[in-house]
C-alpha cells in the first residue's frame, strides 16, 4: 500500500524530491492531484507503507 508524504506544488519539486528520495533507498510514485494541467499542478509524492518514516526523516533532514 502507497501512502502519499508530501505534496509537491508543482512537477519540478516533486522530481527533486523522488531524486532525493530514491537516493535513500526509497521506492516513490508521483502523482498530479488534477488531471488537467501535468507540470503547474499539486503533485502527490507517495511511497510504500513500510518506509513512510524513513521518507519523513529523509524530508526533514533535506528541508523540503
Amino acid at each position: 500500500m502507497w501512502t502519499v508524504v508530501y505534496m509537491a506544488q508543482n512537477k519540478d519539486i516533486a522530481e527533486k524530491l523522488k531524486s532525493v528520495l530514491e537516493e535513500g533507498g526509497i521506492l516513490v510514485r508521483i502523482n498530479p492531484v488534477s488531471r488537467k494541467e501535468k507540470t503547474d499542478d499539486y503533485f502527490e509524492v507517495s511511497v510504500p507503507e513500510a518506509e513512510v518514516e524513513e521518507a519523513h526523516g529523509i524530508i526533514i533532514e533535506k528541508g523540503f
